[in-house]
Order: structure tokens, then C-alpha cells, then sequence
């Protein structure tokens, strides 16, 4: 994990996604908040296994425009779809997964006032959810600011798949560390 990417967790994301749904091709993973590390490796891993990602996330917020442009590229040859708003309802709309993290990361702590302000409409809460799918998954890589980035019904409602995917990263990273030791 850096500032740039979390390759790693996304790698037990989309373990989890593929148990869960069986498949990538013809998914959209929507993800709610700030425009981070794990917003850029989600819209990199997205796009190589062949999924569709929206975004939301306030001006301010944004992914970096390399990574967003690397993908779209990458993107042509996957037919995954990149889909960037300021509206988290427009973002999950027809998603399979809604994903959220963070919105102080280790190192921001001084804006947390500021970030809670400008992010309190991306918050992932009941009446987001009225909004997808019925059987739509909802992760989140933990741990988690309840009340904050997302409440207390959602992670812990039938929907929440976010100890599924943290037991995930275990099986993940032994794949990474048995390739890297190969």
C-alpha cells in the first residue's frame, strides 16, 4: 500500500467479487468517496479483468487523470467502461458491487474536519442503498469509520460482503507470495 495504490487489496477484492458473482465480464463496481489509492487500483484491476467501474467523488476528490487515462486505454481492449460523477446515486445505479473506504487516510488526519464536510454526500447509508440493486454487494477494505464513510445498517446488513473480503486478503496475498517465491 502507498499513497498511489493498493494493489494487493484489490487483488482480494476481486478474489471476493468472482466467489461471489462468479464472474467480471458484464459487472459494474461503483465506488462512493475520495479519488485514493484504492479508487486508482480498483479502476486499474477493474479494467483488466474486463469490469465496468463508476466513480463518485466531489471536485477535489478526483482520481489521479494518469491513472484514469491509463485505463481508459487499457480499457479498449477489455470493453470495460469508466463512468465518472459527482452523484453517488448516478454512480450506483445498475452496480453489482458499491464499494466505499476512508475518507481520512493515515497522514490526513489535519483535514479530517474539512474531509468529513466536503464527502458527507458521498456517505454510503440506507437511503444510498434504497437506490441499487436489490442483491447489489457492498464492500469495503476496512477499517471502517462508521457513521462517517459508511453507517452501521449497511456494513452490517444482509448486503455487506466486507468480512468475506477481508478474510480474502489472506488467500491473496499467499497466491502473491507463492508466485513471487516460484
Amino acid at each position: 500500500m502507498t499513497d498511489y495504490d493498493h494493489p494487493c487489496q484489490i487483488l482480494a477484492d476481486l478474489l471476493t467479487v468472482y466467489e461471489k458473482k462468479g464472474k467480471f465480464k458484464g459487472l459494474t463496481l461503483a465506488y462512493i468517496g475520495d479519488g485514493n489509492n484504492v479508487l486508482h487500483s480498483l479502476i486499474q484491476g477493474c479494467v483488466k479483468v474486463g469490469m465496468n467501474i463508476n466513480y463518485a467523488s466531489p471536485k477535489g476528490y478526483k482520481p489521479l487523470p494518469e491513472v484514469v487515462h491509463e485505463a481508459v486505454d487499457f480499457a479498449k481492449g477489455t470493453g470495460s467502461k469508466l463512468k465518472a460523477t459527482e452523484n453517488a446515486h448516478e454512480a450506483i445505479q445498475d452496480a453489482d458491487v458499491i464499494y466505499t473506504d476512508v475518507w481520512v487516510s493515515m497522514g490526513q488526519e489535519a483535514e479530517n474536519a474539512k474531509r468529513k464536510k466536503d464527502l458527507k454526500d458521498f456517505q454510503l447509508n440506507g437511503e444510498l442503498m434504497k437506490k441499487a440493486k436489490k442483491d447489489v454487494l457492498v464492500m469495503h477494505c476496512l477499517p471502517a469509520h462508521r457513521g462517517e464513510e459508511i453507517t452501521d445498517e449497511v456494513i452490517d446488513g444482509p448486503n455487506s460482503i466486507v468480512f468475506d473480503q477481508a478474510e480474502n486478503r489472506l488467500h491473496a496475498q499467499k497466491a502473491v507470495l507463492k508466485l513471487l517465491m516460484s
